[in-house]
């Protein structure tokens, strides 16, 4: 059974910091231990879900315009943990973040975890 577990939310006052670990297990990441992409998306209350930020299987990272320059996304690939490191937090930073994994080869497999809640208030 694939799982994907994050850990590490909270509450914070505006211009803390937070890191979301995301812990995989399972049998898939066995059988492919490489060729995974890690993301991390949110949901506010009242909103769609969003891209926070991505790291490719080959490293490569990407953010949401919105969190540049204050959230920082790495993983352990020898440990399938991956993490948001989420610095300067603001207000608008609230919401259940989501751990997310994607692998396109040999076939398509995606995964989610439960979510962990990040409140961001004074």
């Amino acid at each position: 059974q694939v799982q994907l577990v994050e850990s590490g939310g909270g509450s914070v006052q505006p211009g803390g910091s937070l890191r979301l670990s995301c812990a995989a297990s399972g049998s898939i990441f066995r059988i492919y231990p490489m060729g995974w992409s890690w993301s991390w998306y949110r949901r506010a209350q009242g909103k769609e879900r969003e891209l926070v930020a991505a790291i490719s299987s080959g490293g490569s990272t990407n953010y949401a315009d919105s969190v540049k320059g204050r959230f920082t996304i790495s993983r352990d690939n020898a440990k399938n943990l991956v993490y948001l490191q989420m610095n300067s937090l603001k207000p608008e930073d609230t919401a259940v973040y989501y751990c997310n994994a994607v692998i396109g080869t040999p076939r398509r497999y995606e995964y989610w975890g439960q979510g962990t809640q990040v409140t961001v208030s004074s």
